[in-house]
């Protein structure tokens, strides 16, 4: 199996993986992230195409997924009510990173490799956006498992009532 080969299918099992987990996330901005991601497998799956095809001048449009997905997670605390039923598909978030991070060291591994300036130049780049569909995924997964992370004591969630013991001293 050639570089092209094993990156189509890379891609596509990324593209499957996504859509997959589109298809099930309850939130429409969790299924947004999801579909994004699951398009620019998409575009990479092309290209890899094209050039095992012999087409070194594929355009690459700029992946816009991270600017996309910074404003949707500004809106998610919105729907923080919902969030706890997603708690469970923290693996799901992790095996995805685990995926995107191999996907860019081995762009990154066969760009080190690669004679041809232009497909070198085209490995960086999917590389790239590799990286940033980790850190979207990594962002996901900070923001889904803050609650598992953080301890809130209720009883000392009111200074009012912490006063009423005789406390205030200690402030």
């Amino acid at each position: 199996m050639n570089i092209f080969d094993f990156a189509m299918e890379m891609e596509d099992d990324g593209y499957e993986y996504y859509t997959t987990l589109a298809k099930t996330a309850t939130l429409p901005g969790l299924q947004t992230i999801f579909a994004t991601l699951a398009e620019d497998e998409q575009k990479h799956f092309a290209l890899f195409r094209s050039l095992k095809e012999g087409n070194n001048t594929h355009p690459v449009k700029e992946s816009k997924t991270l600017a996309n997905v910074q404003s949707l997670f500004k809106r998610l605390p919105e729907a923080a009510e919902r969030l706890k039923d997603i708690g469970g598909t923290l693996e799901a978030y992790q095996h995805a990173m685990k995926l995107e991070a191999a996907s860019f060291r081995f762009y990154e591994e066969a760009a080190e490799k690669e004679s041809d300036p232009e497909v070198k130049a085209l490995l960086l780049r999917v590389a790239g956006e590799e990286h940033n569909h980790f850190t979207v995924l990594e962002n996901l997964y900070n923001f889904v498992n803050a609650p598992n992370e953080h301890l809130e004591w209720a009883e000392f969630s009111s200074l009012e009532d912490f006063r009423k013991y005789g406390r205030d001293s200690d402030m």
